[in-house]
């Protein structure tokens, strides 16, 4: 084996651009930790990322939280020939991770935040908190690590490099290895927008048939209405923790939902463009409103101030019903 291992030899972190559902012209920059970093991924493999998010459509309420959204497995293989399976993690990390970028393979993997420099200002040196990254540079010499996270491509080094890979570490039989899957790209497909957005379609239409039977949005306001109080008994921690599983969630698989409509129109024909254009606006608007409404009920958990789910809800269900026929028109016109 060399001692640099680089599954993308041309991939750079400086300077790295990354895929405009990332830009700061979004409302979400960032989404979540694993859409984020196989929209990226995707985008360094020269393909198109917003054919893939056709599950956002789909997502529910699903009683303390908001459907967690990620890229299918099964559609990234369609759509790309990327494939992702399980890796059965039962030696150390490094190990493996050597064996599998030698071989071409990139390994994603749950990690601890508290190491990647790339979350400075957050959880980086300061909180433990499991996140997904993809390992895609490896040098073992330098003790280097270039790896996709969240909305970008990084690097680490020296002791956030031991840390992740527990160089040096005694063994210690009750740690548990994260989860971790190999991603294969040897069989990368490049389709052309027409042909991606043909499949997309039918992507699209099947989760609409898995989309929520009654409103989510509706559900959500009559859960927030007794999640409140105890909002405001717990505070601002446990505030940003309730956020990012339920209004970040929300608010981002929606737009990233009218980005992938918006895309399929164009990709497709000027008369499907045409119809999906007010679903594509009905979602842009939940997204947007989710987030002015974190910041608002931010706001109402620190001073202990009371909120109308009706006021604060009731427009994006309002979109949520509306966006929905669209889609149901569209597509009922398409066939």
């Amino acid at each position: 084996m060399t001692n640099r291992l680089r599954v993308l030899p041309e991939l750079q972190t400086e300077p790295y651009v990354r895929h405009s559902l990332h830009g700061e012209d979004c409302a979400w920059p960032e989404k979540n930790c694993y859409v984020d970093l196989f929209i990226e991924l995707v985008h360094a493999l020269q393909l198109e990322p917003r054919a893939m998010l056709a599950s956002t459509l789909a997502i529910d309420f699903e009683g303390d939280q908001w459907t967690f959204f990620k890229p299918q497995h099964s559609e990234m293989r369609l759509l790309y020939g990327i494939d992702v399976q399980e890796m059965n993690h039962w030696r150390p990390l490094l190990e493996h991770a050597q064996e599998h970028l030698d071989a071409g393979r990139l390994i994603a993997v749950e990690a601890n935040a508290h190491w990647m420099p790339d979350t400075a200002g957050t959880d980086y040196r300061q909180n433990h908190v499991k996140t997904t990254i993809v390992l895609a540079d490896l040098d073992v010499d330098a003790q280097r690590l270039g790896y996709f996270h969240n909305a970008g491509y990084h690097q680490l080094e020296g002791e956030d490099f031991r840390q992740i890979f527990r160089v040096g570490v005694p063994h210690d039989p009750s740690h548990l290895p994260f989860f971790a899957e190999l991603v294969r790209i040897d069989r990368v497909v490049k389709r052309s927008p027409a042909e991606l957005a043909a499949l997309a379609q039918g992507m699209v239409k099947t989760y609409l048939g898995y989309r929520p039977s009654s409103n989510p949005i509706v559900r959500f306001a009559e859960r927030f209405a007794l999640e409140l109080p105890v909002l405001h008994e717990k505070g601002l921690p446990h505030y940003h923790a309730w956020a990012f599983s339920t209004v970040r969630q929300l608010g981002a698989s929606f737009e990233l939902a009218a980005a992938h409509l918006s895309w399929l129109g164009e990709a497709s024909s000027p008369e499907l463009a045409q119809a999906l254009a007010p679903a594509v606006d009905h979602f842009k608007l939940i997204s947007q409103q989710s987030k002015a409404l974190i910041l608002k009920i931010a706001r109402a958990v620190n001073a202990k101030r009371t909120m109308d789910p009706q006021q604060a809800f009731g427009e994006m269900a309002q979109a949520w019903e509306q966006g929905m026929a669209c889609l149901d028109n569209a597509f009922a016109a398409s066939d």
